[in-house]
């Protein structure tokens, strides 16, 4: 049996613009929290690889306490660690993948050709391949695991959605004939769940944290358990604030609907409140004033239309 976790798109050092100054800084540094909590579930389910794939950065302008609180994280880790560099964190000059000192436990693909590491306690390889720059494409296309009895699994940044697309579109034709076991897949920002095909099971976890309101609900991370015959995925939460859109009928007492529709506790998250259907025209400010130290963030939408008299 070998156990891996499957993390992408954590996008560190994200400008969080939909959100205050102090909210926004707030908010980058419970991100920099991320990796030393993957390094944890590493820990506690005994993980013997932790797979990146990409995004790790939002851009290629890290800061230093990132970089920093990235490499105490992997230091930590129990297991090796292997990152496939994506669109927003590509390898470009001056990378800090390329510049930065990482623990030994590291292996960072750097190369658009894909290569592997062996891990021999437990017989498998780890293939990879990095963005060389903001498009890629083509980089599972050349891999054929070899079939020798060893599990062969990739980590990988790439686009199984969309045909067309410019971040490394993955087709299911190249994932069947890549003769992988598992393909740890990041871009896209909703987890998948697990899919298959031919023998090969892919998936993508969604982003490590929600950024916006078209990064909704719980976020975090895979486990994936893989054994003779089966693959098996479990989501872990990462916790942390997630963004919410709460649409309430404001009816005949706007104030008295948000309430009655709130969940028990909303301070740690950030909420889009539409007020819908016919009513009078709701005071967005007195309700903002109300209602606005209940959340981390809200923002208070008028969609009703005006009562008619038939």
């Amino acid at each position: 049996m070998i156990k891996l976790l499957h993390a992408a798109d954590l996008h560190l050092d994200s400008p969080f613009s939909g959100l205050a100054p102090e909210q926004a800084r707030q908010r980058r540094r419970e991100q920099r929290q991320l990796p030393m909590q993957l390094a944890e579930l590493a820990r506690v389910h005994g993980c013997d690889a932790l797979l990146l794939a990409g995004d790790v950065f939002d851009s290629d302008n890290a800061a230093p306490d990132t970089i920093e609180a990235l490499q105490a994280a992997f230091a930590a880790c129990p297991c090796p660690v292997f990152i496939a560099p994506g669109n927003h964190d590509c390898l470009t000059p001056g990378s800090a993948y390329l510049t930065a000192r990482w623990p030994e436990n590291v292996h960072i693909f750097t190369s658009p050709a894909a290569s592997f590491v062996e891990l021999p306690d437990v017989r498998c390889r780890v293939f990879g391949a990095g963005f060389p720059a903001a498009h890629a494409s083509g980089l599972l296309s050349s891999v054929s695991a070899p079939q020798d009895g060893w599990t062969n699994v990739m980590v990988l940044h790439g686009d199984a959605v969309n045909a067309g697309s410019p971040y490394n579109a993955v087709t299911k034709e190249q994932i069947a004939a890549s003769g992988l076991r598992y393909l740890a897949l990041g871009h896209i920002h909703q987890a998948s769940g697990l899919l298959c095909a031919g023998g090969t099971a892919y998936a993508w976890p969604g982003c490590a944290m929600g950024r916006g309101f078209d990064e909704l609900g719980l976020k975090g991370a895979y486990l994936v358990t893989l054994t003779e015959s089966d693959c098996k995925l479990d989501f872990l939460p990462l916790g942390g604030r997630s963004y919410e859109i709460l649409r309430v009928p404001a009816g005949d007492d706007a104030a008295a609907a948000l309430d009655a529709a709130l969940p028990q506790d909303t301070s740690r998250d950030i909420y889009r409140v539409i007020l819908t259907g016919e009513a009078a025209r709701p005071d967005l400010n007195a309700l903002y004033a109300q209602f606005a130290p209940r959340f981390f963030s809200l923002t208070l939408r008028d969609e009703t239309t005006p009562r008619r008299d038939l």
